[in-house]
């Protein structure tokens, strides 16, 4: 294993924890509230002014009452006393009851609180009749169907109407509109929303919020994840529009800097991911050599101790838990719908579509309201290699340079912070071209004659041959590709202790510097040339001859018809090219383009890129 210059070995696990420190969740099924009692401060206004009446009373009283509290020295008294306080004069019985009730309590103020309790709560049958009806609207306001209460409100006063047709003496009297909108809105809200939206809405919005542990150090905590910009881009040779790319993005949860990112169309997939995560991984030294324009260096690299990841299955793929496993990265998945336990990435994905995008001609809209007659496809005016500088711009000079909305922090300043508290181990060339191979696409194969057999490709070399002969693997061996070039696999053996480099049986050099993913829409594709190319009605009719004295179910293959193909949109072309960010930025090959058999057919070429918007997510 390869160390660095401080002795820590890179792929290494430097850092361990346990679950329970990575996230502080907020308790769903809390203890018994700890409560404190009520004070005078928390009773309406009517209510304080009443005991600061009696209190007053009681206490001016007190200092002058020589005696007993009877009527002959409570009486006058009283009179002199209400000169001075405010409001009418109680009573001498009512205030000997004050005084009682305000001396047995240990002289508390809350014994002197007006109890209006118990008052005006004797209902008539006609009164309880009512309550029944308002019972039977609430049901049914209280349903998945969400109705409105100005309609549930209808129902209860024409249920109350009919009824009163059958009544003889005391008729129902229905509430106002406002009276039963008042009755509705005192409902339990999480059980009115736990009615008409479900738990899991009610229980986000009226769940504790817990907070996470804030990460002490720069690579702590990475979040990742895709999404599609609302943005079409062109081809860079044809100007043709490709559709929206797809963004997947790592940024630092110390920093709030974006630490990589990979931008295509294969949407989102372990290739993607292992390309972004090769990209936050390794050392952005390529940026002013690439982007002269750019001011400011991209100093974010390293490897995550922590990757949150969301339930995506690319996430859950066992090429991914390998390459984490090896490298020490230590992966958080969260819960299905809950985007807040990674809010960075989530907070970053937003940022970028209204801020980047807003002025980008060929921005996309979320529906088809907001789009209101813009056509995002025939506006489109940046090139797929263009868009790639201005994205790496925006990051490292606006973004990583810029304070928040409220002035708490700007990415850069606390990166250079972390970084001079505990850089993150270098990486050497050794150690990339290591990397390489262990971030590849992992699967299991055994070990033939004839070599490996993956892909529908065959790989077999001397050093292989002479490892079959001199050992018997029973399981199969661990493969790792590289999805980029399938010119050649890594094969780990373990009589070898490492990784083998085997070639393709490739005579006519077609996979070199072919993707895994061209070669697997190569591989439809000529699928489908072939069933094309059969004459399917002539083959029922030979098998029929052959075979009709043995089944009569033969003349079901008379049925069969020709397949034929879809159109495969500028998309789609886009994902066989492997159009990405720090890849082509073009559908046409590298090499020299085949000649066309006229100028015309170029022409025409260019003018029919339209034919293929349908396949575009305009919106």
């Amino acid at each position: 294993m390869t160390t660095n210059s401080s002795g820590r070995g890179f792929f290494t696990d430097e850092f361990e924890y346990a679950d329970d420190e990575v996230i502080q969740e907020a308790d769903s099924s809390p203890a018994d509230p700890v409560t404190v009692p009520r004070d005078l401060a928390s009773y309406p206004e009517e209510t304080r002014n009443e005991v600061q009446r009696r209190i007053g009373y009681i206490n001016w009283v007190r200092k002058r009452l020589d005696g007993g509290w009877t009527k002959a020295k409570l009486d006058p008294l009283i009179q002199q006393a209400s000169v001075e306080i405010e409001g009418y004069p109680p009573n001498w019985r009512t205030l000997v009851r004050w005084w009682k009730l305000y001396s047995s309590s240990g002289y508390e103020l809350a014994s002197l609180i007006p109890k209006h309790g118990g008052k005006g709560n004797r209902k008539s049958k006609a009164d309880a009749n009512a309550e029944v009806f308002l019972d039977r609207a609430i049901e049914r306001y209280l349903v998945k169907e969400r109705p409105s209460i100005a309609k549930v409100y209808r129902y209860y006063a024409d249920s109350i109407r009919l009824a009163n047709q059958h009544l003889e003496g005391e008729r129902i009297k229905a509430l106002s509109y406002y009276g039963f909108y008042n009755r509705v809105k005192e409902l339990p809200p999480y059980e009115v929303a736990v009615a008409r939206y479900g738990k899991f809405i009610a229980d986000q919005k009226f769940n504790a919020i817990g907070a996470h542990i804030p990460p002490e150090r720069i690579l702590e905590k990475v979040e990742i994840d895709h999404t599609a910009l609302d943005l079409i881009l062109l081809d860079d040779k044809l100007l043709i529009p490709l559709g929206r790319p797809c963004l997947t993005l790592l940024v630092d949860c110390y920093s709030h800097c974006i630490i990589g990112f990979y931008i295509g169309f294969e949407g989102a997939s372990y290739d993607s991911v292992r390309k972004a995560l090769l990209h936050s991984i390794k050392p952005k030294t390529y940026v002013h050599d690439r982007y002269p324009c750019i001011e400011h260096d991209w100093p974010c690299y390293g490897k995550p101790e922590i990757l949150v990841v969301d339930n995506g299955a690319e996430f859950w793929s066992e090429s991914l838990e390998l390459v984490c496993l090896e490298m020490g990265i230590n992966i958080q998945p969260n819960k299905r719908r809950t985007p807040w336990h990674k809010p960075l990435v989530e907070r970053n994905f937003g940022i970028v579509n209204n801020m980047l995008l807003d002025d980008i001609p060929g921005k996309t809209f979320s529906d088809i309201l907001t789009k209101a007659g813009y056509n995002p496809e025939k506006d489109a005016i940046m090139r797929f290699s263009t868009f790639i500088e201005h994205f790496h711009q925006w990051v490292i000079d606006k973004y990583h340079n810029s304070a928040d909305s409220r002035k708490r922090y700007i990415p850069a300043l606390l990166w250079n912070k972390g970084f001079q508290s505990l850089p993150p181990a270098k990486i050497s060339g050794e150690d990339l071209k290591k990397l390489e191979v262990i971030i590849g696409l992992s699967a299991y194969r055994k070990l033939r004659r004839g070599g490996i057999h993956i892909h529908c490709l065959r790989y077999d070399s001397e050093e292989l041959s002479h490892y079959r002969k001199n050992n018997s693997p029973k399981d199969s061996v661990l493969v790792k590709t590289n999805t980029d070039d399938l010119s050649s696999v890594h094969v780990y053996l373990k009589g070898m202790d490492g990784y083998l480099q085997v070639p393709c049986i490739d005579p006519v050099g077609y996979t070199k510097g072919l993707t895994l993913q061209q070669h697997q829409i190569n591989l439809r594709l000529h699928r489908n040339y072939i069933d094309d190319a059969l004459d399917l009605d002539s083959l029922a009719r030979v098998g029929k001859l052959m075979n009709e004295r043995i089944e009569r179910e033969i003349e079901e293959l008379s049925n069969f018809k020709n397949k034929s193909r879809s159109q495969k949109g500028m998309s789609r072309l886009a994902r066989h090219q492997q159009v990405g960010s720090g890849e082509n930025g073009s559908v046409v090959p590298q090499q020299e383009l085949l000649p066309l058999k006229s100028e015309q057919d170029t022409d025409k070429q260019l003018e029919d890129w339209d034919d293929y918007v349908d396949d575009l997510d305009g919106y």
